[in-house]
């Protein structure tokens, strides 16, 4: 019997020791394969008959499109979510949305702390990259920016915490809605919740046949999912800022100011956009009483922060719309938050760039700070790792799907950005094309920063400076 234990602990111990050395010794691949493990696990449980509501067998590009997008925290769907999926599916997909929703590298941290039921530094790095890119590469960090590694336990605590805290005072909003709908209390209650995952996570499923079409003039309904979406794309670091600074006098970082103060300018200047260039259009806000359609604008704008839901035919929007609406979800929201994109602090470093440069000024200034060019480096390779993933997949779609351009490359930005808005064209998609999105859906939630940092074989440190030469630019 004894053997047996020992044998048992012996294994149990290589297997955290090994957990321990690739934590260590590859963070990004860690994180990747334990994300990726994950999407596979879930598509397994999303084929079996049981998870949908005639117990039929899910195809295989379907299960796994939904696994992904689930994961990923996208919203995408290429079959009806809320008649397809059975009780055990939809609880299945909820587990993955709030496991998605938590990030790649922490989620990876939490599972090794599980492992190996200790935090030590390397865990501690793989977690504060989530919520700073920077610390995967060599070199100086500034740890202003977001996170200490004193603070990842408390980084941790707060994902937890506010995940939960947040979604339950979201299901509580809901709750009264629904009821007064006609709902019954379980009903209200399911929904509800389902509701408040989707929103705080960015996903943008809704549990409803018709979707949010009865929401459509509903100002509660709308703010709430707002508000959901919201501080969901803030992302954690934000929040955990934002909790220290009730609990005391805190100044906010660099990272909290850009990021509230690029997503306003955003949301505001898509609003006026979307309001602007679809306000005769019949098909969406033309057809909405001149009250209702502000709050349409505003809400839309809101979602390709990440959001995914819509109260109108995105199919039947302008192509002008659509552009305006691609640059948005491209950008998507705030760093370590459950949005995707290139991240609204990554536009702001470019565009303070060009202020810089425009100005002659030598360094990047901001709120009385400098920020360092390593940071400036990283974002511009972000932007163009970005840009080729949308421009590759959008090639690949075109080629297999033969749908216009404008619809194939709004789907796909959709993906990129992890948005779940939708023209229509993922609907209609061929196999080909769904796993073709999936990809798409999995670079950009894992993000470009890990994705470079995983396929990088090493990190080397030059120890000899090259001789300067000036190419032409501009």
């Amino acid at each position: 019997m004894r053997a047996r234990v020992a044998g048992h602990n012996s294994a149990f111990a290589r297997i955290r020791d090994f957990t321990d050395f690739f934590a260590w010794s590859s963070p990004a691949r860690f994180a990747l394969i334990i994300f990726t493990g994950l999407v596979i696990i879930l598509t397994a449980v999303l084929s079996l008959p049981i998870a949908t509501t005639d117990r039929s067998v899910t195809p295989l590009a379907d299960a796994f499109f939904t696994a992904m997008s689930a994961i990923c925290v996208t919203g995408l769907a290429t079959v009806d979510m809320a008649s397809h999926w059975s009780t055990f599916g939809n609880v299945a997909i909820l587990i993955g949305l709030e496991v998605g929703g938590i990030g790649v590298l922490t989620l990876a941290s939490i599972l090794g702390l599980i492992v190996s039921r200790r935090l030590g530094l390397k865990a501690k790095l793989l977690a504060a990259s989530d919520s700073n890119p920077l610390r995967i590469h060599a070199g100086p960090v500034a740890e202003g920016q977001a996170i200490r590694l004193g603070e990842i336990g408390g980084l941790l605590a707060t994902v937890a915490i506010s995940v939960l805290s947040i979604e339950a005072v979201l299901t509580f909003l809901f709750v009264p809605r629904l009821l007064l709908g006609g709902e019954d209390a379980w009903t209200s209650v399911w929904q509800s919740f389902y509701f408040a995952t989707s929103a705080f996570t960015n996903t943008g499923f809704v549990p409803r046949v018709e979707g949010m079409a009865p929401y459509a003039a509903d100002p509660w309904m709308l703010s709430v999912i707002g508000l959901g979406v919201v501080i969901g794309s803030l992302g954690f670091p934000v929040i955990f800022a934002l909790t220290r600074g009730w609990r005391g006098r805190h100044r906010m970082s660099i990272h909290v100011k850009l990021t509230l103060t690029t997503s306003a300018i955003l949301i505001v200047a898509g609003a006026i956009a979307i309001y602007a260039l679809e306000w005769n259009n019949s098909k969406t806000l033309g057809a909405q009483d001149p009250v209702v359609r502000p709050m349409t604008a505003t809400f839309l704008s809101l979602m390709t922060r990440s959001g995914g839901f819509s109260t109108v035919d995105v199919g039947q929007m302008h192509d002008s719309s659509l552009l305006v609406m691609d640059m948005l979800m491209f950008v998507g929201g705030g760093s370590a938050s459950t949005a995707g994109g290139i991240k609204v602090t990554t536009l702001a470093v470019l565009f303070l760039a060009a202020l810089a440069e425009a100005k002659g000024d030598n360094d990047i200034q901001v709120f009385g700070r400098r920020i360092p060019p390593d940071v400036l480096r990283i974002s511009v390779s972000v932007v163009l790792w970005g840009a080729t993933i949308v421009a590759v997949s959008t090639i690949a779609l075109l080629t297999v799907s033969h749908q216009p351009l404008n619809r194939v490359l709004f789907d796909v930005i959709s993906a990129f950005g992890t948005c779940g808005l939708s023209t229509g064209a993922t609907a209609e998609m061929p196999d080909a094309g769904k796993y073709i999105l999936a990809a798409t859906m999995w670079a950009g939630r894992v993000g470009t920063v890990t994705l470079a940092a995983a396929v990088a074989a090493s990190q080397r440190r030059q120890l000899f400076t090259l001789s300067e030469e000036r190419p032409i630019v501009g």
